[in-house]
């Protein structure tokens, strides 16, 4: 994973919520922004996949914006940040699975044709013979 804290850009902010006395004076909130166009760590088909896949986190001018004010503390708030677009951008390039086809095993196939004849009996039993 390729670490491109160094290209994130921080603003502060006074957060909502308690705080009693310093709930005015002291800006908590956290918000990270990382240019993804700009970023000189990432080819471009990591950006596309980025941009494909974070279009609702991302801004017109290509930045994305993480915010945090979960902490009463700015320095906490920033390494939740950090971690959370860190995080973010790792989940969005790791390469999906393919999910692999599988057959249903004898047995649950057998369990379904015997239901399956069940059902039929009942309601052949209700019918009635019109002759």
């Amino acid at each position: 994973m390729i670490d491109f804290s160094s290209e994130i850009k921080y603003k502060t902010a006074r957060s909502g919520g308690k705080g009693g006395q310093n709930v005015n004076k002291v800006e908590t909130m956290v918000e990270a922004r990382w240019n993804i166009i700009d970023s000189r760590l990432f080819p471009d088909e990591a950006k596309a996949k980025l941009f494909e896949s974070l279009a609702n986190h991302i801004n017109g001018e290509g930045i994305l914006v993480v915010k945090s004010s979960e902490s009463r503390s700015q320095l906490e708030n920033k390494e939740i940040v950090t971690k959370k677009i860190l995080q973010i951008v790792h989940k969005c390039l790791v390469p999906k699975k393919k999910r692999v086809a599988t057959k249903p095993s004898k047995a649950t196939v057998e369990k379904r044709l015997d239901h399956k004849k069940q059902q039929a009996e009942r309601k052949q039993s209700r019918k009635k013979d019109w002759e």
